[in-house]
């Protein structure tokens, strides 16, 4: 069963509602830190509306932020906590991405995800697995977490733009073409943009790529 995640949402530019992107954090963040990307792609998607859920727990490691699933080498917790914490927040999410559908009432061709480092990791492991599949994934400094099992419980191939800094210190550039080969073998429809020069985190240019990746995909005007 999913639990209720706080959240934050940016209305749409034009009042109207024809698609969503919903932001996911990475480890040691919360909602907020990417809810203020709305106001860059605002502009140029005045029917969308953002959302960015808080993960379910406090952050183990830094004593502030939230946190999707622990991280042993960053928190001393074991693996299969780390797993069954997964699985519980791969729940919540999912969750939340239907209550929040369904409040703006679009469907799930008319939806974005965008997760950055641990959001990312959640992206790439929910959005496969759903019963529907979302206009576009967006994973960012991420990696394919699970990559063994995709083929066995992937139920939909959306398509993806991987995004990653290649002097990324904190989650190695090469996850990226690790994450980009498996989802190709599967069958997924892939881009890839490499930030050069850049580290954990989010480029202007790899803002303009994201921009032109959501942009294509989501309906060009709110349904009349």
């Amino acid at each position: 069963m999913s639990r209720a995640l706080k959240f934050g949402r940016k209305a749409s530019v034009s009042g109207k509602t024809g698609s969503v992107v919903i932001f996911v954090h990475g480890y040691g963040a919360d909602g907020a830190d990417l809810l203020g990307i709305a106001d860059v792609l605002g502009p140029h998607l005045p029917d969308t509306v953002f959302y960015a859920p808080d993960a379910p727990q406090a952050c183990a490691a830094s004593g502030f932020g939230r946190q999707w699933f622990p991280i042993p080498r960053f928190d001393g917790s074991s693996e299969v906590e780390s797993a069954v914490a997964m699985n519980q927040a791969a729940d919540d999410l999912n969750g939340f991405i239907d209550i929040t559908l369904q409040a703006e009432a679009v469907s799930a061709s008319e939806l974005v995800l965008v997760g950055f480092s641990q959001g990312a990791m959640m992206g790439l492991h929910v959005a496969p697995r759903r019963a529907d599949t979302i206009a576009g994934l967006v994973a960012i400094s991420g990696k394919l977490m699970r990559p063994n099992t995709l083929a066995m419980e992937m139920t939909v191939k959306p398509e993806v733009l991987l995004m990653h800094g290649d002097r990324d210190d904190v989650v190695p550039f090469g996850e990226m073409q690790a994450a980009g080969n498996t989802l190709v073998a599967n069958g997924f429809k892939v881009f890839a943009h490499v930030m050069k020069g850049g580290g954990h985190g989010i480029s202007q240019d790899g803002l303009g790529v994201m921009l032109s990746f959501i942009a294509e995909r989501l309906p060009k005007a709110a349904k009349p």
